[in-house]
């Protein structure tokens, strides 16, 4: 679950949201990695009209008496809400249209700002949100391949050094 805090109280975010104003804030935690990495990445967030969101929008939303939470709709169901992050495989839901607070409208990354409506943008995380039941396993396979990567640049090619050894 990706919290929401970055110096400005949780209560104000959802104030300035009311107010008709956009946040930019800092998402905290890893649920919605690797679109979202913690301590690099930042989102702009504008108030929304609860109707108007779609499977595939990034939402801000209260669960009850407890965070602020930024999520991916997974499903719409006439007014109910169905939410994951993009790190997890479970479903959570269904969300009341009075816990939504607003909706991702930019990422940050690096400086650059790119669009929630940016249609590569879109399209990869649709692909990512069809995926969802394969999370698990792509998940762990990336693990797995930069752990034999980052092995392989630390202590180079093991199988020619070998090889070179028996030549000689």
């Amino acid at each position: 679950m990706s919290e929401t805090d970055s110096g400005i109280n949780k209560m104000d975010i959802e104030e300035l949201l009311i107010q008709g104003k956009t946040v930019q804030i800092k998402p905290q935690g890893y649920s919605m990695y690797p679109v979202l990495v913690p301590g690099r990445d930042e989102v702009v967030v504008a108030p929304v009209n609860p109707d108007m969101v779609k499977r595939g929008d990034v939402i801000l939303y209260r669960r009850d008496e407890s965070i602020l939470v930024l999520h991916r709709i997974w499903k719409r169901k006439g007014n109910e809400l169905y939410l994951v992050g993009d790190n997890q495989k479970e479903v959570e839901g269904p969300l009341r249209p009075d816990q939504v607070r607003g909706i991702l409208t930019e990422l940050i990354r690096k400086g650059r700002r790119i669009s929630a409506d940016n249609i590569i943008y879109r399209v990869l995380t649709r692909i990512w949100l069809f995926l969802r039941p394969l999370r698990p396993l792509i998940s762990h396979t990336v693990a797995r391949c930069k752990r034999f990567f980052l092995y392989r640049r630390k202590h180079g090619n093991i199988v020619n050094n070998t090889t070179e050894n028996k030549t000689e």
